[in-house]
């Protein structure tokens, strides 16, 4: 007979094992071990620590120019780079600006030739998903 101790459910049992033959018959008798009741734990009284709220960047919302194609985010993020200047001249695939979105840096890029005509977000402004972003002509 050997003696061990198992830990189960965080209960430690002692428990008594016979080494028998490999040879003879034998079966296990089965037992019902009770399940411990849960314990009940008061909440700790932990004083929640106070946030700081990242600073707000306004986005500018509507175009000072009347024509042109607004170019607006795919997704919600924050803008990290503005690759252009108001009056360049861009062609189709060129970046305008990078949009950090997930841990990910997307770039926006012009969809066909044109003029950039107004730029309408700032570098470090939080934009949502259709937020007019560039206005080319």
């Amino acid at each position: 007979m050997r003696k061990f101790n198992v830990t189960v459910n965080g209960i430690t049992y002692e428990v008594v094992v016979d080494e028998v033959d490999a040879n003879q018959n034998f079966q296990a008798p089965v037992v019902n071990i009770p399940t411990p009741a849960p314990v009940q734990v008061a909440p700790s009284p932990v004083q929640p620590t106070p946030v700081q709220a990242p600073p707000v960047v306004e986005v500018k919302k509507e175009s000072t120019v009347a024509d042109g194609e607004k170019i607006t985010s795919p997704m919600p993020g924050t803008i990290l780079d503005i690759r252009v200047s108001k009056g360049a001249n861009v062609k189709a695939g060129d970046i305008l600006l990078i949009l950090e979105a997930m841990k990910m840096e997307n770039e926006i890029v012009a969809p066909e030739d044109g003029t950039v005509a107004d730029i309408l977000v700032s570098v470090g402004a939080s934009v949502n998903v259709g937020d007019d972003l560039v206005v080319l002509s």
